[in-house]
């Protein structure tokens, strides 16, 4: 097999999973929910958090590319009852966003003080990568994607993964990036056009948590 096939399985498979994944994992708008999960914490303790978050959400979804089909094969779980369980997670915690109280300077402080380097890393899997980040939504796209990949050429088949890899690799890039600057981005909206965006953002969150159950429980319906 010639290099240029090899090369275009790799650039079709690295396009393919970034034009599935990044829509779905939508960074930008996931970035004010991490602000608002984290108040309180340092901009050392944030950086910290969204390294983290950023290669548990490149390890999260590279297995469920690789290996997710025959994980829930083997435990005997359907793909809606994922998006069932995962989209309840999000409501749950989207209805605690929007009903949070806005922080006094005080609360400001004795948050800052509790949120220590170790807190944030025992929330950085959960609930700050999944479901959060990397919800049900994302990983069953990812175990889509991940059925594409095979292929009875060898030489085929680990250009494709490769491709898929190195998308996934971009993708953490990206959330890097708009979880550890996140702060700056929405300080040019002040603190008021903050609070506003982050309801907004709870709200859409809210919605998109009773979405996934609603196409779980229609699927498991559809089932029976």
């Amino acid at each position: 097999m010639d290099a240029a096939t090899l090369a275009l399985g790799f650039g079709k498979s690295a396009l393919f999973v970034l034009a599935t994944m990044l829509p779905i994992l939508n960074p930008p708008a996931t970035a004010t929910i991490f602000l608002g999960l984290t108040e309180g914490a340092s901009p050392e303790t944030r950086a910290l958090l969204a390294r983290r978050i950023a290669r548990n959400v490149f390890l999260l979804l590279l297995g469920a590319m690789l290996v997710g089909s025959y994980v829930l094969e083997l435990f005997g779980i359907s793909l809606p009852i994922v998006r069932v369980g995962g989209g309840l997670i999000v409501a749950a915690t989207a209805w605690r966003l929007l009903n949070a109280e806005p922080a006094t300077r005080d609360r400001r402080e004795a948050l800052a003080d509790a949120f220590t380097p170790e807190q944030a890393r025992r929330q950085a899997f959960y609930p700050l990568t999944f479901p959060l980040t990397c919800g049900p939504g994302s990983i069953t796209a990812a175990i889509t994607v991940g059925v594409t990949l095979p292929d009875p050429a060898w030489g085929l088949m680990l250009a494709r993964v490769g491709g898929g890899v190195a998308a996934l690799v971009a993708i953490g890039a990206v959330i890097f990036v708009a979880f550890r600057y996140a702060d700056r981005l929405l300080g040019l909206l002040g603190e008021t056009g903050t609070v506003v965006m982050l309801r907004l953002s709870a709200f859409i969150l809210l919605c998109l948590g009773v979405q996934i159950v609603w196409d779980g429980l229609s699927e498991l319906i559809r089932s029976l």
